[in-house]
């Protein structure tokens, strides 16, 4: 196959393939910013809670568990998530936060998914897992990724893992062996191969969905606070999430606006 890409485009698609993830320095701090903005904004709203300062944000997530009770965390969860959602310059500030490395990976014509996700995940909480999973297993389109923005500084338990390329394949091969088994059992017998996400407020990864992935119990003494958010080509095939109900076009060339909107000229 030909292949046109400069030296690092090249570079970084052979890392990604490699690893199945990518963390970098997200290329926008003010639009990083905006959406920690809109989440502390909210928080303080939502919870009747006193404004920090800029420099005691940190201070505000990593200790909201002390601040609230476990059993109304969903309900401020779903609160959070629908006021930014109804942000107008949410999405598109997610978007710039990873414009460049989306552009290099994916394409300039994308699709985004219509709603940005938001996990809390309080220490010692087990109401807030995500089990080993893979997207595409549930009906997702192998050509999407996600960027994934931690909101804090996530390591060890306070974080998410994937199990690598590698590490994958040879599940792959006997995944007869684990079809029966429970999310839990399964995680189990692939723990000591899976890697851990450490990533810092600042930084941004973009993950391969199709790769297992999941988190466990938050045994840190701090909160994690991430968000994650689907983006696929335009023109590449949807699952069972389809442009129009989950995604929605956001770089559309002027080319391929043209291209849809030309009809053939009638002859009578």
């Amino acid at each position: 196959m030909i292949d046109f890409k400069d030296k690092q485009e090249l570079s970084i698609s052979e890392e990604f393939k490699k690893n199945g993830y990518l963390i970098f320095k997200s290329n926008n701090v003010e639009s990083l910013e905006y959406l920690r903005q809109v989440i502390i904004d909210n928080i303080c709203k939502i919870c009747h809670l006193k404004k920090p300062r800029r420099n005691d944000y940190n201070e505000l997530l990593n200790n909201f568990h002390k601040k609230i009770k476990l059993k109304d965390l969903n309900n401020i969860r779903l609160k959070i998530i629908n006021a930014l959602n109804k942000d107008k310059e949410y999405r598109k500030n997610y978007f710039l936060t990873s414009k460049k490395i989306l552009y290099e990976l994916v394409g300039n014509e994308l699709s985004m998914q219509n709603r940005i996700n938001l996990s809390i995940q309080l220490p010692k909480d087990k109401s807030s897992l995500l089990p080993l999973h893979s997207d595409i297993w549930s009906g997702d389109s192998p050509f999407e990724v996600v960027i994934w923005i931690p909101l804090v500084d996530c390591y060890n338990t306070k974080t998410m893992y994937l199990l690598p390329p590698k590490n994958y394949k040879k599940v792959e091969k006997n995944f007869k062996k684990y079809s029966g088994n429970s999310s839990e059992d399964f995680f189990k017998k692939i723990k000591k191969n899976v890697k851990w996400i450490k990533i810092n407020f600042g930084e941004v990864l973009i993950f391969n969905q199709s790769l297992p992935h999941g988190n466990i119990v938050n045994n840190e003494k701090e909160t994690r606070w991430s968000m994650n958010c689907r983006f696929k080509s335009v023109f590449s095939p949807y699952g069972d999430k389809k442009i129009g109900e989950f995604f929605e076009p956001i770089t559309l060339r002027v080319a391929s606006e043209l291209a849809i909107k030309y009809k053939l000229p009638k002859i009578k």
